[in-house]
């Protein structure tokens, strides 16, 4: 089965998701410049939301360089030595998931869950007398010394073929790991294909962006200062965007070996944190605080997920429908109609559910049918299909 997510949400001027340049995100689509959000910046507001940790009921992975710090911390607060863990851990880390720099970190982000990074201490206390005797810790003030690289990389050969018989298994019980999978591009025995797909957020509408000029005054000024203490310009825009995501419940059933109970956990703590996740960008001096304004979840049982994003391929207008309506109002109905149009020539057969509910004062023909009053009866049709369908 799979689940989809359809939101239209309104953001007051803000800067939620900066590039390079320190400018809002952007795009072309249809021939116009769009607003833009990435779906990068979606996914970490949405997995770091309380929401989602309150549901699924356990913590989220860790996407970190530290490995060998975090996993020579578990190991000396375990009772090992740390002239023993220094010797061991980096070796270690780079026999389990990928090259160890000069400075300890690796050399990519990588994206691990604590059950993980618990597995792989496991291991290593269960084998810790071999990889000790391997590196010849005993010696190991004599060996730091001037004149004794031989040694030393006698040591780092003998651990390397001591850790070559620990084989550390792909696979989490990390529900966030589950929906968003990874790559680990040395070894890919430890890639874990993503459960869900998140797009870019766009605008419904075309864009310009807008420059604000800031001053600040020294509180503390000398008698000889005139004027601002610093001045300096930031970019925003306002937009209405439209967002879509789906989740493959098969799949992430899948990833989470076999437990449909949390998958179905996830998929509902997923829905609710996409829902109530706003991207932290300049927050502090925009305060863009801004709920969604309409949300469409559809439960397949069968057939081909489908964007809407080509509902706004032409840009919706204030005065297309008169000047009295609105942007997300006009946005809503733009969504309904060409819901509608792809309804006729698809058909609707394989959708098991499509609980939709909205905040704007429009009348939609093609879902209006299916409006529920609340988000929580949302999330409650959506477990309820899931459930009458068997979850995978």
């Amino acid at each position: 089965m799979i689940v989809e997510l359809h939101i239209l949400q309104n953001f007051a001027p803000s800067c939620l998701n900066r590039d390079d340049t320190n400018s809002p995100k952007d795009c072309e689509f249809g021939g116009y410049r769009r607003a833009r959000i990435s779906s990068q910046c979606l996914k970490r507001s949405t997995r770091w939301h309380p929401s989602f940790r309150a549901v699924i009921d356990c913590e989220v992975g860790l996407r970190t360089k530290r490995l060998v710090e975090r996993l020579s911390e578990l190991l000396i607060e375990a009772g090992h030595s740390s002239e023993e863990v220094a010797l061991i851990v980096p070796a270690a880390v780079e026999h389990f998931v990928g090259q160890v720099g000069e400075d300890n970190k690796t050399k990519v982000l990588l994206y691990l869950g604590r059950d993980e990074i618990e597995r792989m201490k496991g291991m290593l206390e269960e084998h810790w007398p071999a990889l000790v005797a391997a590196t010849g810790a005993s010696g190991t003030a004599a060996e730091a010394q001037p004149g004794k690289k031989g040694k030393k990389s006698d040591a780092k050969s003998a651990l390397g073929t001591a850790l070559e018989g620990l084989k550390f298994t792909s696979g989490t019980r990390t529900p966030d790991i589950a929906l968003f999978g990874r790559m680990v591009a040395e070894k890919p025995e430890q890639k874990i294909d993503a459960a869900c797909q998140v797009a870019h957020a766009i605008s419904t509408h075309r864009v310009r962006m807008e420059m604000d000029f800031y001053t600040a005054v020294d509180d503390l000024p000398s008698e000889d200062t005139a004027g601002a203490g610093m001045m300096g310009t930031v970019e925003f825009n306002s937009a209405c965007f439209y967002r879509y995501a789906l989740v493959n419940v098969d799949d992430l059933v899948g990833n989470l070996d076999g437990d449909r109970e949390l998958a179905l956990r996830t998929v509902d703590a997923f829905l609710r944190a996409s829902v109530a996740a706003i991207p932290t960008g300049k927050q502090n001096s925009m305060a863009a605080q801004n709920p969604p304004s309409f949300i469409l979840a559809v439960v397949r049982d069968k057939g081909l997920p489908c964007s809407l994003a080509n509902a706004f391929l032409k840009p919706v207008r204030v005065a297309e429908y008169g000047e009295a309506e609105s942007l997300v109002g006009n946005s809503l109905k733009a969504f309904d109609d060409y819901w509608g149009r792809l309804a006729t020539m698809y058909g609707s057969q394989g959708i098991a559910a499509q609980p939709v509910c909205w905040t704007e004062e429009v009348s939609l023909e093609h879902l209006g049918g299916e409006r529920v009053a609340s988000t929580e009866n949302l999330y409650g049709a959506v477990q309820k299909a899931l459930q009458a369908g068997g979850g995978a």
